[in-house]
């Protein structure tokens, strides 16, 4: 992979510094604040749902097929499963009408075909654009159109392949920089219509825990001539699904002006992107 031009600036934000940290601001309580997770059955979805349960938020649970949930430590907050397509046009403004939400978390989009560019159909290559763009296009729409409460947080998982590339994956990288995007383009609009929401774009780095970082790996590996072992500890300690979970929660809960645009999340935690 090659890196790309966007850096990000080596500070780690988790553990978070001291304004992340000054919970006497409202949003540090979620028990009253709904957060809709947009791709939660599986991956880092399911953690980034989970912690926010377990932190008191009420959660509705947004993916295509059911998941199973712990839960919360506690009897903490809850986790309510909406089953549905989030790509189709009125499921974002019928969910957002449904459940009001504070905060909303879109993580979902598709696994891209793993292979070189030659070796892909424009329907192949293109996927991501037509899952994980439209969802968080007709998201942000919503989102900007309902619009949400004061004082709400949006929050676009898009990849760290949008700062490095992936050649082995079509579009994908391609998609998530457009998502990166159009985060700000919302964040853009909100300010011109003087609405109090916060947007901004966490790209976590692969990671094996999931499905996508699986295939990715498997598919790296092999076109370096190395084990999928030997891939994986070039890589790193991994993200884990737990770990990206409390530190979306933490941003979330963060003062809406020390919120940046832009992060990077590794197992190391948040690093915020120029």
């Amino acid at each position: 992979m090659t890196e790309l031009h966007d850096q990000p600036i080596d500070v780690p934000l988790h553990p978070l510094p001291d304004p992340f940290l000054e919970l006497e601001d409202i949003m540090s309580d979620l028990s009253g604040r709904t957060t809709i997770v947009v791709g939660a059955s599986r991956g880092l979805g399911h953690g980034i749902a989970t912690a926010f349960a377990e932190a008191g938020a009420p959660v509705i649970a947004v993916s295509r097929t059911p998941s199973e949930f712990r839960e919360p430590a506690n009897g903490a907050g809850t986790i309510q499963q909406e089953i549905a397509d989030a790509s189709e046009a009125p499921v974002a403004g019928a969910l957002i009408d449904r459940h009001e939400p504070a905060n909303v978390i879109v993580v979902a989009g598709a696994n891209p075909l793993m292979r070189p560019l030659q070796h892909h159909t424009w329907e192949s290559f293109s996927a991501n654009w037509n899952t994980d763009v439209k969802i968080a296009f007709h998201w942000l729409r919503e989102i900007l159109l309902k619009p949400l409460r004061p004082g709400s947080r949006v929050v676009v998982v898009s990849s760290g392949a949008a700062l490095a590339g992936s050649p082995l994956s079509g579009g994908y990288a391609g998609s998530k920089a457009t998502q990166r995007f159009i985060t700000g383009y919302a964040q853009d609009e909100a300010h011109l219509a003087g609405l109090d929401i916060t947007f901004t774009a966490v790209l976590p780095r692969i990671t094996p825990v999931t499905e996508l970082g699986r295939s990715a790996s498997r598919a790296y590996a092999a076109r370096s001539g190395i084990t999928e072992e030997q891939y994986s500890k070039q890589m790193g300690e991994p993200l884990t699904a737990e770990a990206a979970g409390a530190a979306v929660v933490e941003l979330v809960r963060a003062q809406a002006n020390t919120v940046a645009p832009g992060y990077l999340l590794t197992s190391a935690g948040l690093q915020k992107l120029r």
